[in-house]
């Protein structure tokens, strides 16, 4: 159980935690954009714990990543001044957890079945996080709608997301699992733009594509070396 609940902390808890925290000053276009940064970060977690070594490409793709964060950072509607710098390092550090989980996981999670992890991590993650809830009590009336968006967030975008990434991390690895990343800057500043009338300046979605494209550079896997005979 110490293992569940180790994952559960790092992959879970700290990142959740950190995000909400985030997502306070931040629009929700600027927290998917800097979450796409996440196999940049796998990259280095898997060059200094798995032995994967980080070539030219690798770095020229690390290099645009944060290029595009630095453009993100300073393109859209908000000031960078300190409480919005706290906000992006809590993003960055909710990034973080999930990649050094990634990376544990392969290394020493093998064994672990991806349908258990992904159960008890949560289940133990969410239990480590109830004591936090006496220092914020809910303000409000707890409504049926709030209820319906909550059960769906924890089944759909994290028990059943979580299964398949798991599933993913032990068939193919954390570094290509975490190219699931590529797919929430365009849905993430669609629905932002759509449903909470965000602004997406044209800046911000230059620093996305370099962000996304520094991943994907990161992610290309080396060509296959023809043998002389």
């Amino acid at each position: 159980m110490a293992l569940y609940l180790f994952v559960g902390l790092l992959n879970s808890s700290a990142p959740f935690l950190l995000f909400a925290y985030a997502a306070l000053v931040l629009p929700a276009s600027y927290l998917v954009i800097l979450n796409a940064a996440l196999p940049l970060f796998g990259a280095v977690a898997s060059a200094l714990w798995l032995d994967e070594p980080l070539d030219a490409r690798k770095l020229g793709g690390l290099t645009a990543g944060v290029i595009g964060v630095v453009l993100v950072s300073r393109a859209g509607p908000l000031a960078p001044d300190r409480t919005f710098g706290l906000a992006v390092a809590a993003s960055f550090g909710a990034v973080a957890c999930y990649a050094l989980a990634g990376v544990w996981l392969k290394r020493h999670g093998s064994a672990l079945r991806p349908i258990a992890v992904a159960g008890w991590s949560q289940l133990l993650g969410g239990l480590a996080l109830l004591p936090l809830a006496a220092f914020a009590p809910i303000d409000g009336t707890i409504t049926t709608t709030i209820v319906v968006n909550v059960l769906l967030l924890a089944l759909l975008c994290s028990a059943v997301a979580y299964l398949l990434y798991f599933r993913l991390i032990a068939d193919v690895g954390p570094t290509r699992a975490m190219t699931v990343t590529f797919l929430t800057p365009a849905f993430g500043m669609l629905w932002g733009r759509l449903f909470l009338d965000e602004t997406i300046t044209p800046a911000m979605l230059a620093g996305a594509a370099l962000i996304v494209g520094g991943a994907a550079a990161v992610l290309r896997p080396r060509p296959a070396r023809v043998r002389a005979y």
